[in-house]
């Protein structure tokens, strides 16, 4: 057995969403497209850019992907100069699978560009050298199988022995369609006011468990990782 810990990014590891949501928010009004936070929360968490520029020419009727892509990241990369934090006890964490010898990576909705700036501002690029996966690297993103399929491949594990940490529930049916077990994730500061809401339907979409900060986390992943054995 090979474990492999596959992590979402934005909002289990970078804080990011809150950033990120804020941002998708006004870029969707200036199209026409008025969205609350929950709503946003529901339609949009962990989708990719693809699939969130569909729904907006779905609604508009007129490809804007390029003009909508470069306001929303001129916006959101300038915000995390200055603001982006990781997600508080996700470093600890990453010290314990470290010192346990279990693989982990990234497999996020996240394009190769946002990834890789986000991962620059927390200085985790060194850490996640050559493990870290993007919707860009598939056809289709979450909710379907295949970025989890690739991550498991990419990092020599079988799907049965991946545990996926998820705050979305297209990231928690990608995992369960790929065969991997999900924990729910609900500690990043978008979700303050809908962690309940938001367990729910984590849970409702397949997840194990759902942790409400990362020593919980880590508590659940010990616990799994026990009862399979660890290498």
């Amino acid at each position: 057995m090979k474990p492999l810990v596959i992590f979402d990014f934005d909002g289990v590891i970078a804080d990011s969403e809150i950033i990120a949501l804020a941002e998708l928010q006004t870029c969707l009004a200036a199209h026409g497209l008025d969205l609350s936070m929950e709503t946003l929360i529901d339609r949009f968490l962990g989708a990719s850019l693809a699939s969130i520029t569909q729904a907006l020419a779905d609604h508009t009727g007129a490809d804007v992907a390029g003009d909508f892509r470069e306001a929303w990241y001129s916006g959101l990369f300038a915000r995390y100069r200055c603001e982006l934090t990781a997600v508080p006890g996700i470093n600890a964490l990453f010290d314990f699978l470290d010192e346990a010898r279990i693989d982990y990576c990234i497999a996020s909705g996240s394009s190769h560009r946002r990834l890789g700036f986000a991962l620059d501002c927390l200085d985790l690029t060194e850490r996640f050298a050559g493990r870290a996966f993007s919707a860009e690297d598939v056809m289709t993103g979450k909710p379907e199988p295949d970025l989890m399929l690739l991550a498991a491949h990419r990092r020599g594990a079988a799907c049965q022995d991946c545990i996926v940490v998820e705050d979305a529930t297209a990231g928690v049916l990608s995992a369960r369609r790929a065969g991997m077990r999900a924990v729910g994730f609900v500690g990043g500061s978008h979700l303050k006011d809908l962690r309940e809401h938001q367990s729910r339907r984590l849970t409702e979409a397949g997840t194990f468990a759902t942790a409400i900060d990362h020593g919980h986390t880590r508590e659940f992943l010990r616990g799994m990782l026990d009862s399979k054995g660890m290498d």
